[in-house]
């Protein structure tokens, strides 16, 4: 990967750590003096965004370090396990709010005052600005971690968008709807549930070597086109990080010498990497081929 996509990585948690602690400040303020027990709960969930982007910040920094001679295969794994925290964190924030929602409705208190949909507003539009720009990210290197903190901030936004409903309700329909807020927050923790669930099967497939059909498609092309590869047999592949590990078996002449056929390998694996950016490295196995009767 480049030293200009390995910065992007390491930049997006940054600025989301930046930028939530700025906005649960501000929710949280706003959330105790508007009287909204919506804000506040989405005041907590920021909080939670602070140790998610610090999560996936120390996740990226691992997975980038090169292999060493306890970790052949390189850090890539850290990422995976960055999400997977991430994700669980976003469950965590779901089940905290639905509680304090459950609890709110349950006891009368006053409607939330009039300036906090205008701060939840303004959150909705910073979280989803954050979001798209962490996606784009996450598309351009790979990074499962990186995804993930997008999720995140997709989710706060919302959390945010349903608290200002149920605050617009509130407002509007006067005496006896001071609970819509409370209502939306509960609403906005099974949407929270819901990409959370979602946000784990990729870092769990990644951490259990799931095959990726499209890469070993592309491998198997790809070594089947090197000149004296008679044909592909077997080909595997792992993901790790941003990158993938991939292991083949090829075949060639029976006839020809040691040397030749190590040529070969050395030409199949030269042709992935220079074909397939994103192949870490590549495990070449060699065997005589055998016409099919």
């Amino acid at each position: 990967m480049s030293d200009l996509a390995s910065r992007r990585r390491l930049t997006i948690p940054v600025i989301g750590l930046l930028v939530n602690a700025v906005l649960a400040l501000v929710k949280l303020v706003a959330g105790l003096v508007g009287h909204s027990g919506a804000l506040v709960a989405d005041a907590v969930e920021s909080f939670a965004d602070i140790s998610a982007s610090l999560v996936v910040w120390q996740g990226v920094q691992v997975a980038s370090r090169p292999a060493d001679e306890n970790h052949p295969y390189g850090h890539g794994k850290a990422e995976a396990v960055a999400a997977l925290i991430v994700a669980l964190m976003l469950f965590g924030a779901a089940v905290g709010i639905a509680i304090e929602a459950v609890r709110e409705i349950a006891t009368p208190h006053h409607a939330p005052a009039a300036f906090t949909l205008w701060v939840l507003l303004a959150v909705v539009l910073v979280k989803e600005g954050l979001y798209r720009l962490a996606l784009s990210t996450a598309r351009r290197t790979g990074s499962t971690a990186v995804l993930s903190d997008a999720w995140h901030h997709r989710s706060d936004a919302i959390t945010s968008a349903a608290a200002a409903v149920g605050i617009t309700v509130a407002l509007v329909g006067g005496s006896g709807f001071e609970p819509a807020d409370d209502w939306a927050a509960l609403f906005a923790a099974a949407v929270i549930v819901y990409n959370a669930s979602r946000l784990l099967m990729p870092p769990l497939h990644e951490l259990m070597d799931a095959a990726p059909p499209q890469i070993i498609a592309q491998a198997r092309a790809a070594a089947g086109s090197v000149r004296g590869v008679e044909r592909v047999e077997k080909v595997f592949a792992r993901k790790s990080g941003v990158g993938y590990w991939v292991d083949m078996h090829v075949e060639v002449a029976p006839t020809m010498t040691v040397l030749a056929a190590h040529d070969i390998a050395h030409a199949v694996k030269d042709h992935l990497r220079a074909t397939m950016p994103e192949v870490l490295d590549v495990l070449v196995h060699v065997e005589p081929h055998k016409p099919r009767q």
